[in-house]
């Protein structure tokens, strides 16, 4: 039994190698370099970013926003521009090199401060227009009845942050500090739950991979991974 069980592996394997061996090393030379240096897409496990991406959502980067890279490296060919406030930028933690999702705040130069979870950037304050719960209906109880949502504006940007007031933690005020050059500073718009250049430190130009610009899919990973059909193809801001 074993052995036919061998000769059968063995024999779909010679099939799948002389019939599409071709092409799959085809497949593989195009896409291998197409998603390391030009396009790529990542489901987010964590809700660091909520409200702007959810857990679940696949989300859309683009790889050649900041650079063209040699494929499987961080070597850029070509550089085409630098992160800017506000830029939804994935990144590498140089804490332990895992791949994030934040939001720029601070370029290099800039002061950032952060007092009772308001930001000031080279001492000017944000400021906050605060947002109804029903707004963002996708979030999961009891979570979304507990936080409070606002767009930030700041540096000539507008985006949403969220907050759950009651939940005590120390992140809430931070700085000031002044960015070295060629550094930037990161942080997820759930600011009272999300690790970023508040814990890990500013973060190096060369770590940036990419932007995400879009939501292509979203699934409820709390809810047997039910389609959220509203978040589909969805533009970030």
């Amino acid at each position: 039994m074993i052995t036919t069980l061998r000769q059968l592996t063995h024999t779909i394997y010679s099939y799948i190698k002389k019939e599409w061996g071709g092409t799959i090393l085809f497949m593989l030379f195009i896409i291998v370099p197409l998603k390391s240096s030009i396009a790529d897409t990542n489901w987010v496990p964590s809700g660091s970013m909520n409200p702007t991406i959810m857990e679940g959502d696949l989300v859309y980067i683009d790889k050649l926003a900041y650079d063209l890279r040699l494929p499987l490296t961080l070597k850029s060919l070509k550089h085409n521009s630098d992160p800017q406030h506000g830029d939804i930028a994935v990144l590498f933690s140089p804490e332990d090199n895992t791949r994030l999702v934040k939001r720029v705040i601070g370029l290099p130069n800039d002061t950032i401060e952060l007092r009772n979870n308001h930001l000031l950037i080279n001492g000017i304050a944000a400021t906050y227009t605060r947002l109804e719960t029903e707004t963002y209906e996708a979030m999961e109880e009891p979570l979304r009845s507990l936080a409070q949502f606002a767009d930030e504006q700041v540096a000539g940007k507008t985006h949403p942050v969220m907050s759950v007031p009651n939940i005590p933690t120390p992140l809430r005020n931070f700085g000031p500090i002044t960015i070295p050059k060629g550094h930037y500073f990161v942080m997820g718009d759930n600011r009272d739950n999300s690790k970023d250049s508040r814990i890990f430190g500013v973060v190096e130009r060369k770590q940036f991979v990419g932007k995400a610009e879009r939501v292509v899919v979203s699934m409820n990973f709390l809810d047997k991974y039910q389609p959220r059909f509203n978040r589909f193809f969805q533009a970030l801001n």
